[in-house]
């Protein structure tokens, strides 16, 4: 079935069932609580012929079999209640589509083998699938499935192969329900509005939004170089009271940016739309000869290109000497193979850097997600040497030059 017919799942079937005296069901719910028929829009407890004395429970026929097939414990417990053989019957129910559950429903009208799509995002009112090749015949089927079923959807994407632009938002195709890309999501005691087809929005991310957030200390100063429509940014200047400069190149995560900072009236944050290197560069350093005494973590959330941009440390501070020395955290993002993912984001970040860092300066190092089985997303949390600040030369020089625009894969979308 490529074209979903409702129709098709009108059906009648016989399932076990017991009668039992309506004071008695609370007490039998010891016994039949795991053997109830549990489908959509179907109660498993029933008025026996319009009256309120008796009920009837409806009982799944995968689960149960037959009162001597229940274990001894059992068979007295429904002795005590008066429960033996004659309250047992077959009863005829008519079951249509809106008593069927997403998976059961994936299970009968797809190939078998081919019915395992269960797995979105949810963004809002949005629902974001990424079909396998297989899948793709049965695409319409699958939005129109996830519009029924789920409460509260009235779009179903699904991501095509091809990227659309620099700024990591994808093409999308809408497989069922109304063209609307613009949602409202919360995370974090945030609610964060924006339009999902021309920004970068995964919900996977929402336990690592909230883990930076927690490492932030109160009323610190934050600088989120890739960020966004503002997962990292609102909440800290909203949870954590910190001053925050958020930059992200994309125009329109740039617009919905400075809406999320008026939709949650957050104070002391600053927005820039400008090329990551820039915004390091020309406001961190300009921050910096303030000499301020706050901690300052910087967030640089673009796993497929992060680590490129730290160069822009090398001689920030070059030839200026600062009193107290800036107590600076950098919280980068990369993606690494599985097998040597620890050891090879070190490495990654250390040559961008040119300059070891000490095990006493890395806070932590983190295992993100799995993006996929060879490709993990990793963060790497450090307090980054005064060295590298104050560095001068010609691989000062070399520091600054503009970053290799990668070509991104769709796993690179992931930040």
């Amino acid at each position: 079935m490529t074209e979903l017919d409702r129709e098709k799942f009108s059906k009648e079937v016989n399932v076990p069932s017991v009668e039992i005296p309506s004071q008695n069901i609370g007490k039998s719910m010891h016994v039949f609580k795991k053997y109830l028929l549990k489908m959509e829009k179907l109660k498993p407890v029933v008025e026996v012929d319009g009256t309120v004395e008796r009920k009837k429970l409806l009982l799944d026929p995968l689960l149960f079999e037959t009162l001597e097939k229940l274990s001894e414990e059992q068979q007295t417990k429904l002795s005590e209640l008066d429960v033996n053989n004659e309250n047992f019957s077959r009863t005829c129910l008519h079951l249509q589509y809106e008593n069927f559950r997403i998976d059961d429903i994936f299970k009968a009208v797809l190939p078998e083998g081919k019915e395992g799509c269960t797995s979105y995002s949810r963004i809002g009112h949005i629902i974001h699938l990424n079909l396998r090749d297989h899948l793709l015949p049965y695409k319409n089927l699958i939005g129109q499935v996830l519009i029924d079923k789920l409460i509260g959807v009235k779009t179903v994407v699904n991501k095509s192969s091809a990227i659309d632009s620099t700024y990591r938002n994808f093409q999308m195709e809408v497989l069922a329900g109304e063209t609307d890309f613009i949602t409202e999501v919360k995370e974090n005691l945030c609610t964060f509005k924006f339009d999902f087809s021309q920004v970068y929005w995964n919900s996977r991310l929402c336990t690592e939004h909230e883990r930076i957030i927690k490492l932030l200390p109160q009323n610190c100063v934050l600088f989120d170089v890739f960020a966004g429509v503002g997962p990292f940014s609102v909440p800290a200047a909203k949870i954590r009271k910190c001053q925050v400069f958020a930059n992200d190149l994309n125009p329109s995560s740039y617009h919905w940016l400075k809406e999320n900072v008026r939709i949650n009236k957050v104070a002391k944050v600053e927005t820039f739309n400008l090329d990551g290197r820039r915004f390091i560069r020309e406001q961190l350093s300009s921050f910096l000869l303030r000499k301020p005494t706050e901690p300052i973590h910087i967030t640089m959330n673009l796993p497929a290109l992060a680590v490129e941009f730290l160069d822009a440390f090398i001689g920030l501070l070059a030839g200026i000497e600062l009193d107290p020395l800036p107590d600076i955290t950098v919280h980068v993002y990369s993606f690494c193979e599985e097998s040597s993912a620890f050891s090879e984001m070190r490495i990654k970040v250390e040559s961008s850097l040119k300059h070891s860092i000490e095990d006493g300066k890395i806070v932590e190092l983190v295992d993100v997600r799995d993006v996929s089985p060879k490709k993990h997303m990793l963060r790497l949390s450090f307090r980054i040497p005064i060295e590298i600040l104050t560095k001068s030369g010609p691989e000062v020089e070399e520091g600054t030059s503009e970053p290799k625009r990668l070509k991104l894969d769709l796993e690179s979308q992931d930040r």
